[in-house]
């Protein structure tokens, strides 16, 4: 793996993982580069976290990820199925600490 790439999992609903290269040297949201790899995320805002449509479930590396911000938390808590671990993906800017993350879409 290129040293600017770094691995994201992704957990189907069928429960298989897959594992797909991220690139933390073009600045992309992982909302950004989840939709780049075709997975259906509406992401109707467009990631100014006014919508809440890029939710994901992070199953391992919540402890990676930077501290949620209050209008996150504000448009997370609007969702019925919140669970602790929920994150707008659109927050979350790829970068090396995100290495193996391994999520759910919502």
């Amino acid at each position: 793996m290129d040293e600017n790439n770094i691995a994201i999992h992704v957990q189907h609903e069928n429960g298989e993982v897959v594992t797909l290269e991220a690139p933390t040297d073009m600045g992309l949201s992982l909302m950004e580069f989840l939709k780049a790899s075709e997975y259906d995320i509406l992401a109707t805002c467009g990631g100014m976290a006014l919508c809440a449509t890029c939710c994901v479930d992070i199953l391992e590396g919540e402890e990676k990820l930077n501290e949620m911000s209050d209008d996150e938390y504000a448009m997370l808590d609007t969702l019925p199925d919140l669970l602790p671990n929920s994150r707008l993906a659109c927050q979350l800017k790829l970068s090396p600490a995100l290495n193996n993350l391994k999520l759910k879409l919502h």
